[in-house]
């Protein structure tokens, strides 16, 4: 399998005590280590990526916020440092040189190590950490460049992924799937968001649930989703803050969760699976899950 990823990530730099940190990317290759995939650098996005998602307006605003030095606030907890639009950029690139790995048939399953993350970001607005809607972006390049016809995104990050069910809530090609611990930030995800073809499965569920309440919910509603979908291609939106020791929510979960949870993902698609990292902010707790969640996608990818 392949694992991408670039030593731009660590130039978009946060304020001191801010979650999503630098010091993440550390935490990640520790759950990589010792693991036998291959690596690759995410290359630098074209504008054009960004734009199947964001007005031209929006993406002029954010290259324009970049500080030639210190940081520029974009809402309560989203920041711009001199590195962050490239970093942001290379996250986009990585995830379509992935899904252009997996579609052509050079490889079955990829993880896109990159940062800032994507799934907070609207159409118009940067949130939540997020610039970028990096796998929304994913999913339009399979099926607009690809030519695919069906294409599913599942977010398993503990908040829910307000910003690709904005982007994708009117792409009838793409079934859009979401778990989250509700009531959290950022308040959406509610069941009856479904989309304008309703092709949306938003699944709350409650804070101190654990793993059970998760395995149960989707061998019981997301599994069987997925199976009359049919897609020909999942994205993952790999965010580990659903963990017992994250400092930012409450849903219990273990990494073998992760574990259980990433190999049954592997039984769509024909096992074509592109995940890409989104939350997890307790460190030892993101390498340990990253460490479940790629050895599974190595080891379904051979």
């Amino acid at each position: 399998m392949l694992v991408f990823t670039h030593e731009a990530f660590a130039g978009h730099v946060t304020p001191r005590g801010h979650p999503e940190r630098v010091e993440r990317l550390a935490a990640v290759e520790r759950g990589l280590a010792g693991l036998p995939v291959e690596r690759r650098d995410c290359p630098l996005a074209d504008e054009a990526e960004v734009l199947r998602c964001h007005p031209p307006g929006y993406l002029a605003r954010v290259k324009a916020a970049v500080p030639s030095d210190g940081w520029t606030q974009l809402d309560a907890d989203t920041f711009l440092s001199p590195g962050s639009f490239e970093a942001a950029m290379r996250a986009v690139g990585g995830i379509c040189a992935a899904v252009d790995a997996v579609v052509s048939g050079e490889e079955k399953t990829a993880f896109v190590a990159g940062r800032p993350p994507g799934h907070h970001a609207e159409r118009e607005t940067a949130m939540g950490f997020c610039l970028f809607g990096t796998v929304a972006i994913a999913a339009k390049r399979a099926l607009d460049h690809h030519g695919l016809g069906r294409v599913a995104v599942v977010d398993f990050d503990v908040h829910h992924g307000n910003g690709t069910q904005d982007l994708l809530w009117d792409e009838g090609r793409c079934l859009f799937v979401s778990s989250h611990q509700m009531p959290l930030y950022p308040g959406s995800g509610r069941p009856e968001e479904r989309g304008a073809h309703g092709q949306m499965l938003n699944v709350p569920l409650r804070a101190g649930s654990g793993g059970r309440a998760m395995r149960e919910v989707y061998e019981g509603v997301v599994f069987p989703a997925l199976a009359a979908w049919e897609p020909e291609l999942l994205l993952i939106s790999a965010g580990f803050d659903a963990h017992a020791d994250d400092p930012l929510a409450g849903l219990e979960w273990q990494a073998e969760d992760y574990r259980w949870l990433t190999g049954r993902l592997c039984d769509f698609a024909g096992g074509r699976v592109v995940s890409s990292l989104e939350g997890g902010y307790d460190l030892d707790a993101l390498a340990a899950s990253v460490a479940a969640h790629v050895a599974v996608l190595e080891e379904r990818g051979r």
